[in-house]
């Protein structure tokens, strides 16, 4: 889990840097890391708050009071989407046999998964939809090995996924708004359309949201505050997405 490691890493990271003469530590944390899942009883906890806006912006802060007052602390990725950031690695194919974001993955105890995707996990579970959206469909089933969204046994875990009921899970997720953006986007794609839980949410679920929300179009666009500054937002937006 989040213990919180990014935390840990960027004070090593600062410290590195300053030994090594360098002037800035960058990481690539989206937009979505700042929100976080509403635990019951307790309210909205972010498991991963180290990676979210409100860390970056205080730690930076306090490393240019009382550490240096030139240095950099940013995520480049920062005002991204996890919906953005999937359509730009979509645009790369030669990581497809390599990359994963499986929680069943980085297990330190008990014996090593054979496969790089378990397909049981919310991670495994989010990828495939934000993937989707942006790649041709056998592409997606040659790197997940299966049709996850294809799968009914899967409805409750894409259900609070795209927060139909309750709230996403207590995971490094996308928000409900982008799950649910993914998944619309498919129902109006004839490759994926006749999945079972593609079909399921145009027939029983997409009425009762507003369509305007299940746009695509604005969740792949820059938002939110950012630490870049106007120099590396330039270079970024010239490249992302371009």
């Amino acid at each position: 889990g989040h213990i919180p490691v990014t935390a840990v890493n960027s004070a090593i990271l600062v410290l590195a840097a300053l030994l090594t003469g360098h002037g800035s530590v960058v990481f690539s944390n989206e937009h979505s890391a700042s929100y976080g899942s509403l635990i019951p009883g307790t309210g909205e906890v972010n498991h991963q708050w180290s990676k979210g806006w409100a860390f970056e912006r205080e730690f930076a802060a306090l490393v240019r009071a009382q550490v240096a007052a030139d240095f950099d602390y940013v995520s480049l990725l920062r005002p991204f989407s996890e919906l953005a950031v999937a359509r730009q690695f979509a645009r790369l194919d030669h990581y497809d046999a390599h990359f994963s974001s499986c929680n069943r993955n980085f297990h330190l105890l008990g014996e090593k998964p054979t496969q790089r995707w378990c397909g049981q996990c919310p991670k495994c579970h989010f990828v495939f939809l934000a993937l989707a959206p942006f790649m041709p469909k056998p592409r997606v089933l040659g790197i997940f090995g299966r049709n996850l969204l294809d799968d009914a046994t899967l409805a409750a875990e894409y259900d609070a996924l795209l927060e139909i009921e309750g709230h996403k899970p207590f995971e490094c997720v996308g928000e409900g708004r982008e799950s649910r953006a993914a998944m619309a986007a498919l129902a109006a794609t004839p490759t994926w359309k006749e999945d079972a839980l593609v079909a399921r949410f145009a027939a029983t679920q997409q009425s009762a949201i507003d369509p305007a929300t299940l746009r695509l179009e604005p969740l792949l666009k820059p938002q939110g505050e950012h630490g870049l500054g106007s120099r590396r937002m330039e270079a970024l937006l010239a490249h992302f997405g371009a």
